[in-house]
């Protein structure tokens, strides 16, 4: 029992795909955040330009 345990314990198979999962979820937020701010820019900007237009005589 005990050497199993310590087989498991020294196993490091699963730690890159962990590491590569944490990779993931962090890329995944920041693109989020990203996208999310960059739309929200986007939506101020047209808003803006049709109030302008809508305003020319």
């Amino acid at each position: 029992m005990m050497r199993m345990a310590r087989k498991l314990w020294k196993d490091e198979s699963g730690v890159s795909t962990v590491e590569y999962a944490l990779l993931l979820t962090v890329l995944v937020v920041g693109a989020v955040s990203v996208w999310t701010s960059l739309g929200e820019a986007i939506s101020s900007t047209i808003n803006s330009i049709a109030n302008t237009i809508s305003e020319s005589p």
